[in-house]
């Protein structure tokens, strides 16, 4: 549950830093380091849900581990998840890439597993997959080709 309210924060994060960036060009640098300068400390429930996220990871390498779902390796690796900078703006530091080759390393493994030996797809979760595929590549092209709609 904490990893998971703390993934909300970092999606919450992913939106500023997006309007961060959209600023520079739709404004200008000096305005956009402004803007965020100017509320960067400003108040939102969001940061209170920092200190979840990263001792949920913990938590979650604990609770791998010990029900034998991850072994040692893979849950330390899932683990150091807790170093990655949170935060607007944050998150491209040198180190961040590695950090996040352990996510990787802890859960592309489990996620091959689940595929091979979990149950078949049913006819139902095939179409809506087919679907979905689909209506999200029509969305790109359509994005694409016709870049004005989305700027309204």
């Amino acid at each position: 549950m904490f990893t998971i309210i703390g993934l909300i924060g970092r999606v919450f994060h992913g939106g500023i830093d997006h309007l961060a960036f959209q600023l520079v060009n739709v404004q200008s640098l000096e305005l956009a380091k402004n803007a965020v300068n100017d509320s960067y400390q400003v108040f939102h429930i969001i940061r209170y849900f920092n200190g979840w996220m990263m001792a949920g990871w913990v938590l979650l390498a604990i609770g791998a581990y010990r029900s034998h779902t991850l072994g040692l390796i893979r849950s330390i690796a899932l683990a150091s998840m807790f170093f990655l900078p949170l935060g607007t703006l944050k998150g491209t530091r040198l180190e961040s890439p590695f950090i996040l080759f352990g996510l990787c390393v802890a859960l592309v493994p489990l996620g091959i597993k689940v595929l091979r030996e979990g149950p078949p797809l049913s006819r139902k979760a095939k179409f809506w997959t087919f679907i979905f595929i689909i209506g999200e590549i029509a969305f790109i092209v359509l994005s694409i080709l016709f870049p004005e709609t989305m700027r309204r």
